[in-house]
């Protein structure tokens, strides 16, 4: 699977101080995703049990166990996955995961 955004959130990992302990099992997180060959969100759910599924796209995975969290839209057909957001488990209680658009 093909990741956009990649090295934009491992760069925020880099230089903002509270992301400092993320970067490691983000890029763990990265090596399976583009790795792993999944057709719909129960492929998903089966290889990543502790991801959230918020619809037939959009997906919430923990990072670093629950420290960290990453949204991301999946066309599974096109074996792309966009990163729509990147932050800590405080930050992500604040915004509506269905509403957040995409990162700069």
């Amino acid at each position: 699977m093909r990741i956009i955004k990649e090295k934009t959130i491992i760069e925020k990992c880099r230089n903002e101080p509270k992301y400092y302990a993320a970067e490691e099992p983000l890029k763990a997180w990265i090596f399976e995703i583009k790795h792993v060959s999944l057709g719909n969100s129960s492929e998903l759910k089966l290889k990543f049990r502790t991801a959230s599924i918020i619809n037939a796209k959009r997906v919430v995975f923990n990072i670093k166990g629950k420290d960290y969290r990453l949204i991301a839209d999946i066309e599974y057909h096109l074996k792309i996955l966009f990163v729509v957001w990147f932050g800590t488990h405080d930050e992500y209680d604040k915004i509506d995961v269905k509403k957040i658009g995409y990162e700069n």
